[in-house]
């Protein structure tokens, strides 16, 4: 039951994508699977930081979607480098209340979290990771929705 009420949400979310497209900045790089999507994002502010820069999210969508957030990485590649943000890890783990269950509304979507992490890139002015983020990196075997973040910080 939970399968199919994921896979009539993504096909749903699909078919908006492409009627009607993705704001600026965001493109779906692959949207064929009902269980996992990929993103390009870039910023279109002049925000120094991460100008020409395109990074890529992995979204991979739980049996319980869109009643439980979706698991959001940025793809880890030396290709292809994490933004380097107060928060946002090394390993591509993103600090973001709307990710976490408690700050998760089904009302939201695979292109508004887009939309949030653009908008987290484009105000932030600090070229810093997380505090501890070698140790959190070099230590963690769980999976981002395994992991209880603090949100303390919303000015960024």
């Amino acid at each position: 039951m939970a399968t199919q009420m994921r896979e009539k949400r993504v096909a749903k979310e699909r078919q908006k994508i492409e009627r009607s497209g993705l704001p600026p900045g965001i493109e779906l790089v692959d949207g064929e699977s009902l269980k996992e999507w990929t993103f390009d994002i870039r910023v279109l502010d002049t925000n120094p930081l991460y100008q020409n820069q395109v990074y890529r999210l992995k979204f991979v969508f739980p049996q319980s979607y869109p009643i439980e957030p979706p698991e959001v990485t940025f793809d880890v590649k030396p290709e292809r480098p994490v933004p380097i943000h107060p928060h946002i890890y090394s390993n591509g783990f993103i600090c973001l209340d709307l990710l976490d269950t408690q700050g998760w509304s089904p009302v939201q979507s695979a292109e508004s979290v887009c939309m949030s992490i653009q908008s987290m890139l484009t105000s932030n002015i600090k070229n810093e990771r997380p505090p501890g983020d070698e140790e959190f990196v070099r230590g963690n075997r769980l999976r981002p929705r395994d992991i209880e973040f603090l949100y303390h910080d919303n000015t960024i």
